[in-house]
């Protein structure tokens, strides 16, 4: 069985119910596309894929896409102005994929510049968590001198709906999302 490179299993709320962050607020409720906002604040702007093929989707993630026992795993890291500021999970179900093709091939293109151009798409409930994530697994640039140590970093999740089909979407927002912020116009 594949793994995902890092786990997002988590307390998973609502992030309209809990405190967030006032640095991060707006980046965890933002409902539109993360990808547009972040892009807001590069010059550069790429995706790097880490990860992308099929997998037994995790038990934790069975209850949001529920009849899904495999799905295309697809993880990536955004970057901006060659940072690395956000960690990015997509899950896409097998019906997903054979309907909405282009979702299979995205290669480095963002999968929100597909799918928030989509009519039609439906986001669920924005849920947030507070995870440690390994460093190790994104820390690819020598700007970050950080210790290789777990991070506590916020997250959200989202269940998208496009065509009637579910896939689902989770975003880490990395240490260095600050420095776009401190350095934003």
């Amino acid at each position: 069985m594949i793994t995902p490179l890092i786990s997002l299993a988590a307390d998973w709320q609502p992030a309209n119910t809990q405190p967030l962050p006032p640095s991060l607020a707006g980046w965890i409720l933002e409902p539109a596309s993360l990808t547009a906002r972040l892009k807001q604040h590069c010059q550069q702007f790429r995706v790097q894929v880490l990860n992308q093929q099929f997998s037994a989707l995790p038990a934790f993630l069975q209850p949001l896409l529920p009849d899904t026992a495999t799905a295309q795993l697809r993880e990536v890291i955004l970057w901006c102005n060659e940072l690395p500021c956000v960690y990015a999970q997509s899950w896409l179900p097998a019906q997903t994929i054979q309907t909405l093709r282009p979702l299979a091939d995205l290669g480095e293109r963002p999968l929100g510049d597909y799918i928030f151009q989509q009519p039609g798409l439906k986001r669920g409930v924005i849920e947030a968590a507070q995870l440690s994530l390994p460093l190790a697994a994104w820390q690819l640039t020598p700007a970050l001198s950080e210790p290789a140590l777990p991070t506590p970093c916020h997250a959200r999740r989202s269940v998208f709906t496009l065509q009637g089909l579910p896939l689902l979407v989770a975003e880490a927002f990395l240490p260095a999302l600050m420095q776009l912020d401190r350095s934003a116009p």
